[in-house]
């Protein structure tokens, strides 16, 4: 099946119909098929699942009689991260519902000829990647004094974790996380914000809030300094991610350059 664009013009097939874009998005607000509801919900979503899963898996260390709950919880992020990548994923297929688009409509056309969205990926990887460094190093700086935080071992970082956790974190975690992040955020929340205010800067700012914000739920670790620290941390890169995304509309290559971060991310907190 193919449409047409204009009166005389060439059909495009139905794979090249951009349904996530700005024109197509404003369409359905002014239809009523998209309120402020679902982009709201989506972008806070992810930072309150993981707060409600540490608490969750807190609550069951207690009942064993532990007594650090909430630390005990900590250094498994990376296993209830992916009930949270459901959780997300089931809140985006609700609200997308009345829209008439799949996910496969939210993620864009995937150009695997040539390895092309894969080497595009990882340009974008080189770009972003010391955004977070930098980033990292600049926060600590500003509120520990020191370019490298302060961080209790195994919660953040030298996490001990069972052997099947070990495994899941380093195989699955990340093949999950990322794309579920990447179209949380920006191919959902994103470009529905642009539409309802209007303003990009505005949709910008509410979603790069959100985005750096959940980092520091990623765990929570109960002091002030570590939740500015990590939010701090998140806020150049999660910028500069907005900004590629927003400027090429294309989700695939996006996702590409957070792979490597997420694995980074996974060995680099791990005890081995």
């Amino acid at each position: 099946m193919t449409n047409k664009t204009a009166l005389g013009a060439s059909p495009l097939p139905d794979s090249e119909i951009n349904r996530n874009s700005t024109e197509d998005i404003g369409k359905r607000v002014d239809l009523g098929q998209i309120t402020w509801a679902g982009p709201v919900t989506l972008v806070v979503a992810r930072t309150f699942l993981l707060l409600l899963c540490q608490a969750l898996l807190a609550w069951f260390f207690a009942s064993r009689g532990n007594p650090s709950p909430w630390r005990a919880a900590a250094p498994w992020w990376s296993i209830y991260g992916t009930a949270v990548d459901l959780g997300c994923l089931a809140l985006i297929a609700w609200f997308k519902r009345a829209e008439g688009i799949g996910f496969r409509d939210l993620i864009g056309t995937i150009r695997l000829r040539r390895g092309r969205d894969v080497l595009t990926g990882l340009g974008y990887y080189l770009i972003i990647f010391p955004c977070f460094v930098l980033g990292s190093m600049l926060s600590s700086l500003i509120v520990y004094g020191s370019i490298g935080p302060h961080i209790p071992p195994g919660l953040l970082h030298d996490r001990a974790l069972p052997m099947w956790a070990f495994v899941y974190t380093l195989s699955a975690w990340w093949m999950i996380w990322s794309p579920t992040e990447e179209t949380t955020y920006q191919a959902y929340a994103l470009p529905r914000f642009e539409a309802l205010t209007g303003r990009s800067w505005v949709a910008i700012a509410i979603v790069g809030f959100w985005w750096a914000l959940q980092h520091s739920a990623l765990p929570l670790i109960a002091d002030w300094r570590y939740v500015v620290w990590r939010f701090g941390a998140f806020v150049p890169g999660v910028l500069v991610s907005i900004l590629i995304y927003r400027r090429t509309r294309r989700l695939a290559p996006m996702i590409v350059a957070h792979w490597p971060m997420d694995i980074a991310a996974a060995i680099f907190t791990l005890r081995f």
